[in-house]
């Protein structure tokens, strides 16, 4: 169990750590050569060039300016002088509203921070309890409501603060969920045309005898949307096409590196093996040979894509349908299309570069099978991983490590090695398993076959909250603290002093989880913005592939905001602080410096580095707010059952009403706000249209929309398009090649070129 000494030892080791992390951003940041890495989003835009291209030999790549190291963290005031509007012009409200969550965590924590240490801290210090029990603690415990004695009238002060805290709580999500709201419509309202906007992703298109699918599409759209529908783009499985251009891709890189290692050294060839990254097999000339393999692979691309477009059965019965307004698109997404519910589904379209194409040529049958598979291998994942964790976090503590290496004995006993051991190591331990889990979970959200890299990235994180929820909290929170006083349990106590025992042990876990924030939030978060990853990446590319400034652009990686594992890390940390506010409030500074420090960092990325991958418009709210609600609805059942130990008369009665008022405040803000993240408001739609129709009277929304969801592996010429119907069409009756006109206003007027295709 740690103690004050522990925790001080582990907040100087991450804070130097931290430091460390800003002095090296610093020095690296104003080095010409990397600022393609730390500020590649201006590059992007255009509006940044590369400073190599001006100066001497010597500045080209190092900065000589002694006076900018001097201001090495005048990064932080840039960074937050941004104004929103701005930021949300530049980044995307995606980016701005992912912002807004440490923001909301800074608005709830501060404020119960401040009251904390002015109320909730003095009266826990004062008390002695844990003077006059049998127990493990240390000086930390001391600030917690385990230092209180039972039926205290002391009890009512954290009763009365977990009443204000809650209702706190309540106006910041309130006013949060608002103004997220308020920005999304706004930011809908005045966003530029997009091909989403009038374009919807319909599945499991039903099979019919007498047409294809993408005639079928037609024709069905025709007859139920005819004043609106415009055209369609079918879906092909073209997956195994996108292997073979990525193998090119791979293969094209080969070659440029050995190119250029010819031309640095003309008179050598080089050569290759023609095994596994060229460790094993036959000696060749390594540019014939990749050359020759390029070559091969460019005909079977050829051959795969006239397959593609000539063979049927390559079709999947998913298309997207754009329509000739944003009214006639919202109708069509926004309701029921068939009487067979399962049949003709349809949905917004994700923006173009939002779409995951491989997933698509998922059939809806098999993709509701995988999801069934998918849940019961997470759950076995869940659970299963407890033990693991368990096994380890218990070798991370002195007592563990002297059983399994005794030999280590008289060295972690010193003072210093052991508060190592209590105050960094078991958060390191805990941090190394969690390194790969968002890998799988993104992976297992793949297989399930979600459309959109939006709703992978929404459902991985869901997966994530859910797996730390179960494994870094519940795991750590109940067993760890029940594990810690298994020798008090079973030497010691009585049966029915055991609920005692367990309330005063949870508190004490506190000490894990402030170790734990520091190593993750604290030094981390520092971490974030070396970006060491990306910086080795690009200067092996920029070595070894770049010939030209364009492949040295296409070398940098700015990434983006990965919420699918950011997000879930977010929410513990909130977790955390509303489980230990009334708790343990000493926890409370621990969290505030790691919104603050999470606040600046990434906001000075999201000006600088990263570039997103799609824009939702803030679509992830919701479920952001729904966690809120379900840590708030946990923090106050831990709570009470820990109150139950203390004062069960007085306690339980009046903190029964915080999970129901807490429901029904989340029934509340679900109905008043969610709407508009779910649905656009058909007088939007409207008025977008006339809008648009004033500015662009002659704009030709079927070309503007012709190539917007052709898959990306595809030229523009490699797609066939069936004829459109003619706009000035009066003839009320709809073509088709059916041999019954049945649902069919008239017959076909086509006959059997009905479905003719062109280029």
């Amino acid at each position: 169990m740690a103690s004050l000494q522990d925790i001080a030892l582990s907040a100087f080791i991450n804070i130097l750590s931290a430091f460390a992390f800003f002095v090296a951003f610093a020095i690296l940041r104003l080095q010409p050569f990397n600022d393609r890495v730390y500020f590649p989003k201006w590059h992007l835009k255009g509006i940044r060039s590369s400073p190599r291209l001006s100066g001497n030999s010597v500045t080209k790549f190092i900065n000589l300016d002694w006076r900018t190291y001097l201001r090495f963290l005048s990064w932080m005031p840039a960074a937050l002088r941004m104004p929103e509007p701005e930021l949300i012009d530049h980044a995307g409200l995606d980016s701005a509203a992912y912002i807004r969550i440490y923001l909301l965590g800074l608005k709830i924590f501060v404020p119960l921070t401040i009251l904390a240490f002015g109320v909730l801290i003095p009266v826990n210090w004062t008390g002695d309890t844990l003077e006059h029990l049998d127990v493990e603690f240390s000086d930390i415990d001391k600030f917690s409501i385990s230092n209180i004695a039972k039926e205290s009238k002391r009890l009512w002060t954290h009763l009365v603060m977990a009443y204000v805290f809650t209702f706190w709580i309540y106006y910041a999500l309130y006013k949060e969920y608002k103004i997220i709201t308020t920005m999304r419509l706004h930011f809908l309202a005045s966003e530029n045309r997009r091909a989403d906007q009038f374009t919807v992703l319909v599945r499991n298109v039903p099979p019919d005898p007498d047409e294809s699918v993408s005639e079928h599409v037609e024709h069905f759209f025709s007859v139920n949307h005819q004043d609106h529908y415009l055209t369609h783009q079918v879906v092909y499985n073209a997956n195994n096409l996108a292997k073979l251009v990525d193998r090119r891709k791979s293969l094209q890189n080969w070659l440029v590196y050995y190119e250029n290692k010819k031309t640095r050294n003309p008179e050598k060839r080089p050569i290759t093996k023609t095994g596994f990254l060229g460790l094993w097999g036959k000696t060749v000339d390594a540019i014939d040979y990749y050359t020759a393999e390029i070559e091969k692979l460019s005909k079977e691309e050829a051959t795969e894509r006239e397959r593609l477009v000539s063979d049927p059965k390559a079709i999947m019965p998913t298309a997207f349908v754009s329509f000739r307004t944003r009214w006639g698109a919202a109708v069509c997404a926004q309701t029921q299309q068939s009487s067979n519910p399962t049949l003709w589904l349809t949905e917004w379209a994700p923006e173009p570069r939002d779409v995951y194409w491989s997933n698509l040529a998922i059939p809806f049958v098999e993709q509701t099978m995988r999801r069934l598979m998918m849940a019961v291998a997470f759950f076995l994942l869940t659970f299963f991983f407890m033990i693991p964790i368990a096994f380890v976090q218990s070798l991370a503590n002195i007592e563990g490590i002297e059983k399994v290496a005794p030999f280590l004995k008289p060295i972690i006993e010193k003072e210093v090695a052991s508060s190592f051991i209590k105050g960094f190591l078991s958060g390191i331990v805990l941090k190394i398993f969690l390194i790969f889990l968002p890998t799988i979970l993104m992976t297992m959200s793949k297989i399930e076959g979600y459309g959109s890299v939006s709703a992978l990235e929404r459902r991985s994180a869901a997966k994530y909250y859910l797996f730390i929820l179960v494994n870094v909290f519940l795991a750590n929170v109940i067993a760890g603290a029940a594990f810690e006083q298994l020798d008090t349990f079973v030497n010691k106590e009585t049966p029915n002093k055991y609920p005692v025992i367990v309330g005063t042990a949870i508190p004490a876990k506190a000490t894990f989880f402030i170790t734990y924030i520091m190593l993750d939030g604290w030094a981390g978060v520092a971490s974030e913005i070396v970006r060491l990853k990306p910086l080795i990446i690009y200067h092996l590319k920029n070595a070894f592939l770049v010939k030209t400034e364009q492949d040295r652009e296409q070398a940098m990686d700015p990434g983006s905001l990965d919420f699918a594992s950011s997000e879930p890390r977010i929410q513990l940390y909130f977790l955390l602080g509303l489980v230990y506010s009334v708790v343990t409030p000493i926890f409370l500074p621990f969290i505030v410096v790691f919104f603050s420090l999470s606040y600046v960092v990434f906001r000075h990325q999201i000006i600088n580095v990263y570039d997103q991958e799609y824009e939702s418009g803030a679509a992830f709210w919701p479920d952001v707010h729904r966690r809120l609600i379900i840590a708030m609805i946990i923090s106050q059942l831990t709570l009470m059952g820990l109150m139950s130990t203390k004062d069960p008369k007085h306690a339980t009665p009046v903190l029964i009403a915080l999970p129901i008022l807490t429901i029904w405040f989340h029934k509340y803000c679900k109905s008043r706000f969610e709407p508009a993240f779910v649905k656009f408001p058909l007088q939007e739609a409207v008025v977008k249209d006339t809008l648009e129709r004033a500015k662009d009277p002659n704009l030709n929304l079927r070309s503007y929309l012709q190539d917007a969801y052709v898959h990306p592996v595809f030229h523009s010429k490699d797609i066939e398009r069936l004829v459109a119907i003619d706009e000035e069409e009066n003839n009320p009756l709809v073509p088709t090649k059916r041999n019954s006109n049945r649902s069919t206003p008239g017959g076909s007027k086509y006959g059997s070129e009905a479905g003719s295709e062109i280029e």
